[in-house]
């Protein structure tokens, strides 16, 4: 078995099976085999995917929501492959994406693990695509405010690079090297698991790369960030990952980096707080009216007319053919019986405004970053 592709899913259905379908696309021409770990979501999961993808899919379907790391350590106990891809439910791949990190993976065997470029869901790229370690003085700069080092942005976009810290997002891994520097740290329940992994892989004597192979990643930047559970579980996480590593040094070091975190978590949940407070006492902006560009075929084209004037969706509709202004106010909406996925990717990263919607006729969905539309 060449691969292994590990995605773990909470609440995410329509997301996942996009996903899922993206992987099978840039598959089809290698040795590979799917997990799904479902966290425990007690929603239509289970049955839908079982519907959709049969057998297809090797399916796990957790009684508790274990975390990020502890569901992915039970897939990969079961894993076969090679390489090992950890996925994020809300991503989907390019159709060559897969078969260029496998083949980078080939070519340098003291790769331990590669990243990719992760889009954003407006189409620019993540620059999480590639980080540094958070060691005491990268986290002092970042703190300041002065990320450059963090992100490492002297890297080129268009080509490999070596770097330290791969996202949990999209990580390819070589089997060999999990099982010589160990899995997923389950002391972590969300976040900073890949940091800590990244920085193992280094310390076993293995590289870390980045590959110029696209991704989107739909909600990596919103998802459950404006809660307070998100706080205590990134920031938590962030002190995990500093006793561990840094523990060790001095008093005079660890401290001011000790409480920053703290300092950072207390700001966090301040600017929460307030917020409710604002809107509760009626207080609040209203979001910004998104206008819908369906581009496709006349079939897609048809069925999502029908669509924006039952959800009363104030839209346009262009052919395929037809090249669209973008706008931040737009939210384009691609025909994926028409459009592949790299497709899609290559033109919201051209547009590098609106954000990117996909609508398939398989199913009758409306995907965008911020809600699914039926």
């Amino acid at each position: 078995m060449k691969l292994s592709v590990i995605i773990v899913s909470y609440r995410v259905p329509f997301y996942l099976e996009q996903c899922i379908k993206s992987v099978q696309q840039a598959t089809k021409e290698l040795n590979c085999e799917i997990f799904v770990v479902d966290n425990h979501s007690q929603d239509c999961t289970i049955d839908y995917l079982t519907e959709r993808f049969g057998r297809s899919v090797s399916l796990i379907d957790s009684n508790h929501n274990l975390g990020f790391a502890r569901a992915n350590n039970m897939a990969i106990r079961q894993a076969r492959g090679e390489y090992v891809l950890l996925l994020n439910p809300d991503t989907f791949v390019g159709t060559d994406t897969i078969r260029q990190v496998v083949e980078f993976m080939d070519k340098h065997p003291k790769a331990g693990g590669v990243g990719v470029k992760m889009h954003n869901a407006d189409g620019t790229v993540a620059k999480e695509s590639r980080r540094a370690l958070p060691t005491p003085y990268v986290s002092f700069l970042k703190m300041l405010g002065l990320s450059d080092r963090y992100y490492m942005s002297h890297l080129p976009w268009d080509r490999p690079a070596r770097i330290e810290v791969m996202s949990g997002a999209f990580c390819l891994l070589r089997r060999s090297v999990l099982d010589q520097v160990g899995m997923l740290d389950e002391d972590f329940f969300m976040y900073g698991e890949d940091i800590d992994l990244s920085y193992r892989i280094l310390k076993g004597g293995f590289e870390n790369w980045f590959v110029p192979a696209d991704i989107l990643h739909y909600k990596g930047e919103s998802t459950q960030k404006s809660s307070f559970r998100y706080v205590h579980v990134f920031y938590q996480a962030m002190l995990i990952f500093f006793r561990k590593h840094y523990g060790h040094l001095s008093l005079f070091i660890t401290l001011p980096i000790k409480t920053a975190i703290y300092l950072r978590a207390a700001m966090a949940l301040v600017q929460m707080g307030y917020g409710r407070l604002r809107r509760e006492m009626g207080f609040f902006s209203r979001p910004a009216s998104m206008e819908y560009v369906f581009v496709g075929g006349e079939a897609m084209l048809e069925e999502c007319r029908l669509l924006a004037k039952r959800k009363a969706l104030t839209a346009t509709f262009v052919s395929k053919d037809t090249s669209v202004c973008p706008s931040r106010s737009q939210c384009v909406v691609y025909d994926m019986d028409t459009f592949s996925f790299s497709d899609v990717i290559r033109r919201a990263e051209a547009d590098g405004q609106s954000s990117v919607g996909t609508y398939s006729r398989d199913n009758h969905i409306l995907i965008t970053p911020q809600e699914i539309i039926r």
